[in-house]
């Protein structure tokens, strides 16, 4: 897959030079040269269909052009690009744009929170925020939850390999049952509120209550309104900041702007980044209540917040696909079609694979890391790119642009159908978890 010069691949040498860390070139080995949409091109003359969409950050696809055409215009007026938190145009056009767009119409009213440009640093911020604010240092995470692989992210993400890697102690944390973690009958909200209210519980009342609407890494499962409402209701009891991590799940995934739209949520913070630039350029924001901003000047900062090019992609964007309904009904219903497809697909299983989702974010639970790890492999070689994700990276994760285009999805929901039945056919009989 890789092209030979002087008889050492690029992929070795790629491998000779980059440390151990690296996963995706793992994943998927071989050298990509251009991109545009849903569509990767190879070195090698390969095309390849993005199902990963850099991991959620590129909701508008790849080299999206109206959004290119913002970002060329700007770089060629030689505007500030690098400015720390200088006031600049298009900082002020970002931030009147999203809260007339988005903010005005869903009654929401937040400031901006420019933090470091990635999710992990604006975690980093909301935690530090609300131990400022409420004077408490303990924070309720959710098993299963990903918040990012800081030392303050890392404690809050349940995966244990994650956590091992970072070679010290991770204080500062509980871990309450997700949504369904106990059971589709048990209400983990009811366990939640009564070991949180009870003063003998042994668990110290919370400076924040962090959750995600959908676990992405963790397996794609998606919590119900009415738990979620529940949480919300039990943050604010305990006099606790609420905050939504929407980095994966935010900016249109769900086929709403925000991921807790459809639980009628208010949260005290939610934390942005992935695809809010628009174009994968780095960028990340709080939202934050008037009344829980209580930072003093310089109090938390970085030399990159609010890169000013990210912020005229991101306009650009909510320009483009977000100034009325269409964009997000084409979303839900482009959802509803691969909701149905997945469904199909696992009915030809004899349903033995569950389907989780909303939006445009599915997961495949194939119950065994073997089976979802040869089916990805398989839809590799074939020209197609899924991730996987969940406990012991059983799941195969579906992240497709939300601009991608019928005959590209449809294709390549066809190619993971015949990769799954492949390996199925490879492997031999199972026998499923529960």
């Amino acid at each position: 897959m890789s092209e030979v010069i002087g008889g050492v691949s690029n992929m070795q040498a790629l491998e000779a030079l980059e440390s151990n860390v690296r996963l995706y070139s793992r994943s998927f080995p071989t050298f990509f040269s251009r991109a545009r949409g849903s569509i990767m091109l190879t070195e090698d003359g390969r095309t390849v269909i993005d199902f990963l969409s850099g991991a959620g950050a590129l909701n508008y696809g790849h080299n999206n052009h109206q959004i290119k055409a913002a970002i060329t215009d700007y770089l060629a007026s030689d505007a500030v690009v690098h400015g720390l938190d200088v006031a600049t145009p298009a900082k002020l056009e970002f931030m009147e744009t999203f809260s007339s767009v988005i903010l005005q119409k869903r009654g929401l009213s937040y400031r901006f929170q420019f933090t470091g440009p990635t999710g992990a640093n604006a975690i980093e911020a909301a935690l530090k925020l609300s131990r400022k604010i409420t004077g408490r240092e303990n924070i309720i995470s959710f098993t299963r939850g990903y918040h990012g692989l800081s030392l303050g992210a890392v404690a809050a993400t349940g995966n244990r390999f994650y956590r091992e890697a970072s070679g010290v102690s991770l204080p500062g944390v509980t871990f309450m049952p997700y949504d369904g973690y106990l059971g589709q009958s048990v209400d983990t909200a009811d366990y939640i509120r009564k070991i949180l209210l009870d003063k003998s519980s042994g668990i110290d009342l919370p400076a924040a209550v962090l959750v995600e609407t959908i676990q992405g890494e963790g397996g794609i499962n998606v919590a119900r309104n009415e738990w979620l409402q529940s949480i919300q209701d039990i943050a604010k009891d305990l006099g606790a900041v609420f905050i939504v991590d929407d980095v994966q799940m935010g900016c249109g995934r769900t086929g709403e702007f925000f991921s807790f739209e459809f639980a009628g949520l208010s949260p005290d913070v939610v934390v942005l980044s992935k695809s809010l630039s628009g174009y994968g350029l780095p960028l990340s924001v709080l939202l934050i209540k008037e009344e829980v901003d209580a930072w003093q000047p310089g109090e938390h900062t970085g030399t990159f917040r609010g890169n000013n090019l990210a912020l005229v992609s991101a306009t650009a964007a909510l320009n483009l696909y977000w100034r009325d309904q269409t964009f997000s009904q084409g979303v839900q219903r482009t959802g509803e079609f691969m909701h149905r497809r997945l469904e199909a697909i696992s009915l030809k299983c004899r349903n033995r694979f569950a389907v989780r989702g909303r939006g445009m974010a599915f997961g495949f639970d194939c119950q065994m890391a073997e089976i979802a790890g040869e089916t990805a492999r398989t839809a590799f070689e074939k020209g197609l790119i899924i991730e996987r994700c969940g406990p012991l990276n059983r799941v195969v994760k579906f992240l497709p642009a939300l601009t991608i285009d019928f005959e590209t999805l449809s294709h390549g929901l066809d190619i993971f159908e015949e990769s799954l039945a492949e390996t199925l056919k490879q492997i031999g009989p199972v026998e499923l978890q529960d």
